[in-house]
């Protein structure tokens, strides 16, 4: 095991691995922007380094800046969370160069998991069925001319989109003309590559992700699935597990292919897999996701298994401790993404509390929020022995976080949780339309 693990990340994750960290036995070093210099993870680290300046170009995003910092600590590995660089092949390998564990899939992995068009091919040949779609496109004109084969309305994608950005729905030749360009371009600005693909638009339908584990030894076992339906302009609100929309026989067909799926690709560590379901009850493979997820605390809570030590184990070549038939998905647990509306300092914070209640967050108070990073704020997280009451478990939690100095979305995801779709789980990506 490690004695000594960088965060090369901010916010609520760097706070989250570093307490795992802790409880591990494992010495922590927090990298730190100018603008983060008095942040809660710089605080509870065991030691810290400034990398440059508030922009993320400067400092989150600058892997040599990163190495120096692991190399002058003589920190043994790299744990980099989510966003950021967790899915950037080059630091991987920039990593491995120089002697440092990368938590997370090796270069080579990662560039070939990344590549969508490979990673359906993979997919279905393990097994499940794929979206239908295309490779990267060089041209508006190959554009059209792959649309009009698969089918209008179509979505254009960045190959190194996340976070809900890169993607346009596309319902006419005309607007796939004047988007081809304008996503290439965005792509390029957004993550330094410019390469977009089509896929059909399955609509409606539910997005449903798969949350794996694998090791070095071959073993992989499925944690259940999340629901993450309700998004708006892509970015997920809400997420839930198990999901009201899959039935247990779907459940156990999804885990056992799923699970196959993952070792006959070799895998190792924390990943996800994700899936459009669509009204005739049919699961189509999108895309894999290899590295943690925001929402990976609603599968800690319902299973009871930490993710967070399980990928520095893994990483670390330690096999996986318990098998499919020891996890239990028992009851439901809700997760509501908390966001900032606005820039400002904290004046007064109340994190609400109660058995089985979490909120995972920087926050303290006087904290300053920065407009240089991403809105997430925490995520109230909780769990109960049946949906309805994690449902009235998540409406009180709501009505006692209390975070003044800024606007957040707080009453907005009390009105969504208290409406009557959710309630009844019949929602799909359609649920915020119209809001």
């Amino acid at each position: 095991m490690f004695s000594k693990i960088l965060i090369a990340n901010r916010g609520e994750i760097a706070v989250r691995i570093i307490r795992a960290c802790k409880e591990m036995g494992i010495s922590t070093v927090a990298v730190f922007s100018q603008a983060d210099r008095d942040a809660l993870h710089v605080a509870l680290a065991d030691e810290s380094c400034c990398i440059g300046g508030p922009a993320p170009v400067d400092s989150y995003l600058n892997e040599e800046r990163i190495i120096s910092a692991a190399l002058a600590c003589g920190a043994q590995a790299i744990h980099p969370g989510y966003g950021f660089l967790s899915e950037n092949a080059y630091f991987a390998q920039l990593c491995r160069k120089n002697g440092i564990v990368f938590i997370g899939p090796c270069a080579a992995d990662m560039e070939r998991l990344s590549d969508k068009a490979q990673i359906k091919a993979l997919m279905q040949k393990a097994g499940l069925q794929v979206i239908p779609g295309t490779a990267v496109l060089q041209s508006a004109g190959q554009a059209l001319e792959a649309a009009g084969k698969i089918g209008y309305p179509v979505m254009l994608k960045a190959r190194s989109g996340g976070g809900g950005r890169g993607i346009r729905l596309v319902r006419t030749p005309g607007e796939l003309q004047q988007a081809f360009p304008l996503a290439v371009a965005e792509s390029e600005s957004a993550f330094g590559d410019g390469a977009v693909y089509l896929e059909k638009f399955i609509y409606p339908a539910r997005h449903i992700e798969v949350q794996i584990l694998a090791d070095e030894a071959g073993n992989a076992v499925c944690l259940g699935e999340r629901d993450c339906s309700v998004q708006l302009r892509h970015q997920k609100l809400i997420e839930e597990s198990p999901s009201p929309g899959v039935s247990d026989a779907q459940r156990r067909m999804l885990m056992r292919l799923t699970a196959k799926a993952v070792q006959s690709i070799g895998y190792v560590g924390a990943g996800t897999l994700e899936f459009l379901l669509d009204k005739a009850g049919e699961f189509w493979f999108m895309e894999m996701n290899v590295r943690l997820q925001v929402e990976h605390a609603v599968t800690e809570m319902l299973t009871n298994i930490d993710l967070v030590k399980w990928q520095i184990r893994t990483a670390a070549g330690i096999p996986i401790r318990f098998a499919q038939e020891d996890v239990h998905l028992n009851g439901c647990a809700l997760e509501c993404r908390v966001n900032a509306r606005s820039t400002g300092r904290l004046r007064m914070l109340h994190i609400p509390g109660g058995p089985f209640v979490r909120f995972d967050t920087y926050l303290v108070q006087g904290t300053q929020i920065s407009p240089y990073y991403d809105a997430l704020l925490g995520k109230i997280i909780v769990y109960a022995g049946t949906r309805e009451e994690a449902l009235r478990k998540m409406k009180a939690a709501l009505c006692e976080l209390v975070i003044d100095g800024v606007e957040t979305n707080i009453e907005q995801l009390l009105s969504l949780v208290s409406d009557e779709r959710f309630m009844t789980g019949q929602y799909d990506l359609t649920f915020m339309e119209g809001r």
